[in-house]
């Protein structure tokens, strides 16, 4: 990083928190701290709402997501927006007019306090260990450019992100979350801008559009079902759209966004903005990524991008196994280079077959170089590196640190600190929020003044700040984060939605059917995952059904029984 770089680093994340604690004053009672007093407007709420799910892993694993597997991650959102129609018609009024702090607190009024004291459990489960793959993308940022070891990274993360979330509460969280989602807006269209202008001369915009699809990087949408086909079309509309309705109606870190809201419509209006803008906003993340790839046919890209494995690799007691991959990578990258300039070519002067001539060169060659960077890949692993090894979450931040002018590389090292900030803080506000409310004052501390409570708050979000810094280095044994954040919610989020479809919709279901039907669900989306190759979408269909038919059949049994005549004598 050079001189201009910090200067830029240091000032974004400098003004974003400054801002974020001058909005956050006078959070001094519980439902200020927590709901900001219910003031917020559709604006604030919507973009806290995007900031939130934009971590840093949407930034440094999606972009190399599309690099590896092309565009169809996006297919993963196009459930949402059906997700958010069907939220604001049926979850916004009723946690509204309930008038609760909490999602989890509507169970026991719905059902009892067994309930919601599993669903508090549930959630406190998952998402605490979602905010530790979060914390764990920022030390890949840092360990990129300085090297520092990842659990030094993720402490000074982890303290800055507690102190301010501690001092100012969810009014805080919010409109910080406002500051670094407009700045990530502007960080990716500055890194797409500055992609397409280190291409080659030659290569116009449409020709890199022309070499991503024919490398198979622009295939964003495949309409042939298959359970075990992660993203497709049907996975997409329907496993995506039962897992959107389980983020956005049971998980507290999002519920609570629109709790805060100064009205029913504005809470509303919040979630339809999302529901419009976040499809668009991942296709063109997922599209940097694309170009990152074009970008790197014209300049050699590393064999491995995680730099300290590439250089191990390279050690003279491994060579005789690294320099012949290395070899074929370099003459894959060679064909694939010049066949590439010659597709260019042939469609400037409008040459059909030799177009088509070198549209199979190119792929060829592409596959080669696929070919040798998984054979780099094993290397890794076969000589005492991590099982499983993958370098997806490198690609796009070695771009960034190789070949952007100063000044931008600060700008996106703020973006991708500044999303992780903004959505750790959003993750530990909710995780405190049910500790207190859910557990310590249901079942503690049951009558205690509001200071009391505001403490327990302060002290509650220290905890799960410290707790998400302990588990943060799990991320780096699970592959690609943004897969590894999403596998993690859909184990957990298909119980949670399925006892909510209950307590909405099925009146007769008691609370011990859907105690019992919450245990069959998380039962079933472990076994499908654990016995099962179904992709990680269906768990949350999976779970739902499960909850669903078992809590009816609980209820409907209990009924039965009870209703029979005692003939004993």
């Amino acid at each position: 990083m050079r001189p201009l770089d910090w200067v830029v680093l240091v000032g974004s994340l400098t003004s974003i928190i400054a801002y974020g604690l001058y909005r956050g004053r006078g959070s001094n009672t519980v439902d200020r701290y927590l709901l900001a007093g219910k003031t917020m407007p559709w604006y604030a709420m919507a973009l806290s709402i995007m900031a939130t799910q934009a971590s840093a892993i949407t930034f440094i694993s999606t972009t190399g997501q599309s690099y590896v597997d092309g565009m169809r991650f996006v297919q993963f959102y196009f459930g949402m927006p059906l997700a958010m129609v069907a939220i604001s018609a049926t979850a916004v009024p009723i946690f509204h007019r309930a008038k609760v702090y909490t999602a989890y607190e509507y169970l026991e009024n719905r059902f009892d306090a067994k309930t919601r004291a599993l669903a508090s459990v549930i959630f406190l489960m998952q998402r605490g260990l979602s905010v530790g793959l979060t914390f764990y993308a920022p030390a890949i940022v840092l360990s990129i450019i300085f090297g520092w070891p990842d659990r030094l990274t993720t402490l000074i993360i982890g303290i800055t992100v507690v102190l301010y979330t501690v001092t100012g509460g969810i009014r805080t969280v919010t409109w910080t979350d406002v500051q670094q989602m407009l700045i990530i807006l502007f960080g990716l269209v500055v890194a797409l801008v500055m992609i397409v202008l280190l291409l080659p001369r030659q290569v116009s915009f449409l020709d890199a559009m022309h070499l991503a699809g024919s490398a198979g990087k622009l295939n964003a949408v495949n309409f042939h079902f298959d359970w075990n086909d992660r993203y497709n079309v049907w996975s997409g509309l329907i496993g995506g759209m039962f897992l959107a309705l389980s983020y956005f109606g049971c998980d507290q870190s999002q519920v609570q966004r629109y709790l805060t809201g100064k009205s029913i419509a504005q809470s509303k209006l919040s979630l339809l903005f999302t529901a419009v803008a976040k499809i668009p906003m991942q296709f063109f993340i997922l599209f940097i990524g694309a170009m990152v790839f074009v970008f790197y046919i014209f300049e050699p890209a590393p064999l491995v991008f995680q730099r300290v494995e590439y250089n191990r690799i390279q050690r003279p007691e491994l060579r005789a196994r690294y320099e012949p991959i290395a070899a074929r990578y370099q003459d894959a990258f060679t064909r694939r280079k010049a066949a590439a300039l010659e597709m260019v070519a042939a469609r400037h002067t409008g040459d059909s077959r030799a177009e088509s001539d070198a549209v199979a060169g190119y792929r060829r060659a592409a596959l080669d170089l696929d070919v040798a960077r998984r054979q780099g890949a094993s290397l890794v692993e076969a000589t005492g590196g991590e099982k499983g090894f993958r370098d997806t979450n490198y690609i796009f931040l070695s771009f960034v640190t190789r070949y952007l002018p100063a000044g931008i590389v600060g700008l996106l090292i703020a973006v991708i600190l500044a999303a992780t900030m903004s959505s750790s803080s959003g993750e530990i506000n909710s995780l405190a929020t049910v500790s207190v409310v859910d557990i310590y004052k249901r079942h503690f501390r049951k009558e205690a003044s509001d200071h009391h409570y505001l403490t327990a708050s302060r002290v509650a979000t220290a905890f799960w700040g410290a707790y998400a810094v302990a588990f943060a280095g799990l991320g780096k044994h699970l592959g690609s984060l943004i897969e590894a954040v999403n596998i993690v919610g859909s184990l957990f989020y298909g119980s949670l939605l399925g006892v909510f479809v209950l307590a909405f919709f099925f009146k007769r279901v008691s609370g011990t059917g859907a105690f019992v039907g919450m245990l069959a669900g998380e039962a079933a989306v472990f076994a499908a995952f654990l016995f099962t190759g179904i992709s990680f979408l269906w768990y949350n269909v999976i779970g739902c059904l499960v909850v669903i038919a078992t809590g009816m059949a609980v209820s409907f049994v209990s009924r039965a029984a009870s209703a029979t005549p005692d003939t004993a004598r």
